[in-house]
């Protein structure tokens, strides 16, 4: 079964779902041009992604995006970094970004009955090492609406390489979860519980991820792209009554035309 997104909040973070890649692509991009430069970039894209809830089926995206990267800003759908400079090959951002990690009651069986978990606004900060070998990002955000009082740490490696119009970019990263965001996404309230779903409370996790992104230059300025992932859930998650699957896999592929 195939989930359309159909509240406004949800969709503003399908956009920034979808921007995930472009975006990456844009910062390896202008790391050769001038650092002053500013640069838009409009287009659209689509994916379907496994959702771990039990029964929630696939979440189906396709939304038109909106991307800018100046030399103190930079802003993919809901995702904002003020850039506060580099020391050598590392450079520093403070970030902020909308997710609608939540759910409603309606959106499959098993949450039948449970309360609504609100998607919130984060803050915090990334870095990004570039070397030759493989490009090293960390990020670290809380929830600043405070639905959750969790926190999110990921590390992601990548390695950039071209041939001819295309550009490969594989990678591997682990995305750690606190105890408060894994109980408030997957953990089950007392009065939540039922004969078919026990009470559960979440403890912190790490997933790990890895996929491909693919680029194909159709133009100096336009191009297509698509990235494959998959990511495997924590113990915290997959012990979840809520939650059917170990693993989950996404496609996204879109369309880039940068001015």
């Amino acid at each position: 079964m195939h989930r359309i997104a159909r509240r406004p909040l949800f969709a503003l973070t399908t956009l920034a779902t979808l921007l995930a890649l472009p975006a990456a692509y844009a910062q390896q991009g202008t790391a050769t041009t001038d650092p002053q430069a500013s640069t838009w970039a409009l287009g659209a894209a689509a994916g379907v992604e496994q959702s771990p809830y039990r029964g929630y089926g696939n979440k189906t995206r396709a939304l038109p995006w909106l991307m800018y990267n100046g030399s103190r800003l930079r802003f993919a759908g809901t995702t904002a970094d003020l850039k506060l400079g580099s020391l050598g090959p590392v450079s520093f951002d403070l970030r902020a970004k909308y997710a609608d990690d939540g759910y409603e009651a309606g959106d499959a069986p098993v949450l039948s009955g449970m309360e609504e978990r609100k998607g919130g606004f984060w803050a915090g900060a990334h870095a990004m090492w570039r070397n030759p070998y493989a490009d090293l990002s960390l990020e670290w955000l809380t929830d600043a609406s405070g639905h959750s009082s969790g926190q999110t740490v990921k590390l992601l490696a990548e390695h950039r390489f071209k041939s001819g119009r295309f550009t490969f970019v594989p990678y591997l990263g682990a995305n750690w979860m606190s105890s408060n965001y894994v109980d408030y996404y997957f953990g089950v309230r007392q009065n939540e519980a039922t004969a078919q779903r026990a009470a559960y409370r979440g403890g912190s996790t790490t997933n790990l991820l890895g996929g491909l992104r693919t680029d194909y230059s159709l133009t100096q300025s336009q191009s297509l792209f698509l990235d494959v992932r998959m990511t495997h859930f924590g113990s915290g998650i997959t012990d979840s009554p809520l939650v059917d699957r170990s693993h989950a896999a996404a496609v996204r592929a879109g369309y880039l035309y940068r001015f």
